[in-house]
């Protein structure tokens, strides 16, 4: 059985992290969403309403697992929990100039590959940090995020 970790602050979840899931699943038999605590940030939602949030887009998945993991490596997150690959999107250059190097010292690190997966070009411009700064302005974030309500 082959599980995929994909790991992130997840600040929030937008419509593209849930695509590429959905689409991980076509490839991997099972992804593992792995919400990453970096005590040196701050995060806009709370850890709580990120967890929840995340459940409430694969309630019935068995196929979909929902964690946290603080202060350790990904690659060892995902080692002690029987991935055997990681999965990252990349929307344009700047994510695999900022990707890339991370794959390849995971893979030197832990022996284990990483898939990049491209973006449903419907959903290529969402992006965390910009869906933040919008709903800190008080837009509506709901076209970037499924169930957005359960942020607030």
């Amino acid at each position: 059985m082959k599980t995929a970790c994909f790991a992130g602050s997840f600040d929030p979840f937008t419509k593209g992290h849930e695509d590429l899931v959905k689409r991980g699943l076509t490839v991997f038999d099972s992804i593992h969403i792995a919400v990453g605590v970096n005590s040196s940030k701050s995060p806009f939602f709370t850890l709580e309403k990120r967890l929840a949030h995340i459940r409430s887009l694969f309630p019935d998945s068995e196929k979909v697992k929902i964690s946290t993991f603080e202060n350790e490596l990904t690659v060892e997150f995902a080692k002690k929990n029987d991935c055997s690959h990681l999965i990252r999107g990349l929307r344009d250059a700047k994510d695999f100039n900022y990707e890339f190097p991370i794959g390849l010292m995971n893979r030197r690190l832990a022996g284990m590959e990483t898939v990049y997966m491209l973006p449903d070009p419907n959903l290529i411009e969402i992006n965390s940090t910009i869906v933040r700064e919008i709903f800190k302005n008080g837009g509506k974030i709901d076209v970037f995020v499924t169930n957005a309500h359960l942020l607030v």
